[in-house]
């Protein structure tokens, strides 16, 4: 027997309570026959962030992550979707898959997660020279831009919005997400990325893309296509970029 509407898949996805983008970004990206089922990991909304505050507050939603899969998994869902990046880039490659393990170990199912992901997308696309952005403060940046370097991405530069609450990040006007990328952008870039799942860019990336003539990818876009992907769903999802449309 199959689900009735997910019967080609349901999707697990594990997001922050306090994280107001992925969940309808999620949506908007799915095919026919694959539904989502969000957990949400309990957490207090970070206020006056700072390089500190914010590492801690990242690191209580990486503790609270256990709950919301034990939540999730009576649904029985086919597949596990994390909806928070930042600590699946710390550490670098060998500290995201040891928390990927971690999460696929208590689950006993397979995780997307944004920082495999987005690397996983710059490789399709063949692009190496990145920059990128987030609404991060720039300690987490850092751990972003090792993660791709372990990868052999060369990082060329990258932007930290440094949003002063979580919910804050999900209250970043569109026109500001796009000022930051034409700051990053130049020839010495190949391609464009946004980090940070409350940070609402799935379709801006899209049109940057095509204006800028090169990848533009948005995290929540990335982590969905790997999803997609990892599941043998190959379906041409149109107007969120190259990603989903020719990968």
């Amino acid at each position: 027997m199959t689900d009735a509407l997910g019967w080609r898949k349901k999707f697990g996805v594990l997001g922050p309570s306090t994280n107001t983008i992925v969940q309808p970004d999620f949506d908007d990206l799915r095919p026919p026959g694959v539904t989502n089922h969000y957990s949400r990991i309990i957490i207090q909304d970070a206020n006056a962030i700072s390089d500190e505050t914010f590492m801690a507050g990242t690191i209580e939603i990486s503790e609270n992550t256990a709950a919301a899969v034990r939540g999730v998994l009576t649904c029985k869902p086919d597949y596990l979707v994390m909806g928070m990046s930042a600590v699946t880039f710390y550490g670098g490659v060998k500290g995201g898959t040891e928390w990927k393990k971690r999460i696929e170990e208590i689950a006993e199912l397979k995780l997307s997660v944004g920082s495999e992901a987005v690397a996983d997308a710059l490789d399709a696309c063949g692009s190496r020279n990145v920059a990128f952005m987030s609404p991060y403060y720039p300690v987490a940046n850092r751990e972003v831009s090792r993660y791709l370097s372990d990868r052999g991405f060369n990082v060329v530069r990258d932007s930290c919005l440094r949003c002063p609450s979580w919910t804050a990040i999900a209250e970043v006007p569109e026109s500001r997400v796009a000022s930051v990328f034409r700051e990053l952008d130049g020839d010495d870039v190949d391609a464009l990325v946004q980090v940070g799942t409350n940070l609402s860019a799935i379709r801006l990336a899209a049109g940057a893309e095509r204006l800028l003539g090169k990848p533009v990818i948005a995290i929540n876009t990335a982590t969905y296509w790997h999803a997609l992907r990892a599941n043998g769903i190959d379906d041409r999802v149109m107007g969120f970029g190259r990603l989903l449309e020719e990968f």
